[in-house]
């Protein structure tokens, strides 16, 4: 069916990435942003996609619940993709109040909001409840933390959550299949894995050793740096979204990872040493980047500083993302190798983008 898409979040860093996807791939399809313009939220990751025909942005909290009514109304909205979400753990441990508005009281909105107009609307005028999928964006980290020697995430892993931001996520994972089994709502939900990739925040860990690189500032490492995460580029995680609306099964639930585990202090050690080889390959970067003496030199690695670990920091997550593969087709296009290299670039290319940001 021709799609009137409803994306909470599209002005984040994945949301946006999946509005690019999807106005790339399907062109014919009507998108409306919906984004409330948080420190996360940045208009200007939609600048490329502003005066596509299809597209639409509107500010607005997803937690209210009459102006989303009134997108599914008038723009005839037939799917939502809910990305709208606080993710930083680090915030959701210092401030978990703004996780619970947004992660649970948002989700139960635009519950509240599709149920309305899509079933019981078209019931009390005797009509068929509309053609429809809610589709919700959650995490691994809903799983809780794995041993070195555990096996991965599967969708059948019981839900352990262990930070504020993983526990709102997991209670929004579980209103959305409530309002699917309680109320008929046709809806999907995949947990993904760390993505990297353009227009990522700079708090989080690959864009901020790039930056902090770029600025001679210390790369700060918790605890022993040992702690493993599984990372997809952003863009696979766009094809597995697609996938799961286009051959998903209402009701279930979908991993989708990068099959691509790494350490977070291999990480720090991998950027360092691709900024070091980038400065050599190219002498314009530290004219451009004057900061930067120690890549320059060929000595990022001298600025990696070991902090004190966060409170509750899970071990290990990995995605077993073998029942999207089987079911649905998906593969990760992009190695970790060719990822990184294509973020790395972005980020060197796009300092206008970035450095506003940084500190915020």
């Amino acid at each position: 069916m021709t799609r009137h898409m409803l994306v909470t979040g599209g002005a984040g860093f994945i949301g946006a990435n999946f509005v690019h996807y999807w106005l790339n791939k399907h062109p014919q399809d009507r998108v409306v942003v919906l984004d409330a313009l948080t420190y996360a939220g940045n208009e200007q990751n939609l600048v490329m996609v502003s005066n596509e025909p299809g597209f639409k942005f509107v500010k607005g909290d997803i937690c209210d619940t009459a102006l989303v009514e009134t997108l599914l109304r008038e723009e005839a909205i037939n799917t939502v993709v809910h990305f709208a979400a606080e993710s930083h753990v680090d915030r959701s441990i210092s401030g978990p109040d703004a996780f619970i508005e947004t992660n649970i009281i948002g989700t139960y909105s635009l519950l509240k909001a599709a149920k309305k107009v899509w079933i019981d609307e078209p019931k009390a005028a005797g009509r068929d409840a509309i053609a429809h999928r809610f589709h919700h964006v959650s995490t691994d980290e809903v799983y809780g933390t794995l041993g070195p020697q555990d096996p991965a995430f599967t969708e059948n892993t019981a839900y352990a959550p262990n930070s504020p931001y993983s526990a709102s996520k997991a209670a929004s994972d579980h209103l959305v299949r409530a309002y699917h089994h309680t109320y008929g709502l046709e809806v999907t939900t995949s947990n993904c894995s760390n993505n990297y990739g353009p227009f990522h925040f700079p708090e989080k860990l690959i864009p901020l050793i790039i930056t902090n690189i770029l600025h001679d500032q210390p790369l700060p490492v918790y605890g022993d740096g040992k702690q493993i995460r599984d990372w997809l580029y952003v863009e696979d995680h766009a094809r597995g979204i697609e996938l799961v609306l286009d051959k998903g099964q209402v009701g279930e639930n979908y991993n989708i990872g990068g099959h691509n585990e790494w350490a977070n202090i291999d990480i720090v050690q991998l950027l360092c040493q691709l900024m070091n080889q980038a400065f050599s390959s190219r002498p314009e970067l530290a004219a451009r980047y004057p900061l930067a003496t120690l890549a320059a030199q060929g000595r990022s690695e001298a600025l990696i500083r070991y902090v004190t670990d966060r409170p509750g920091h899970d071990r290990r997550y990995a995605i077993d993302a073998t029942k999207t593969g089987q079911e649905l087709g998906y593969q990760p296009v992009e190695s970790f190798a060719s990822g990184i290299e294509k973020t790395l670039n972005w980020y060197l290319d796009n300092e206008a983008w970035w450095q506003p940001l940084r500190g915020k």
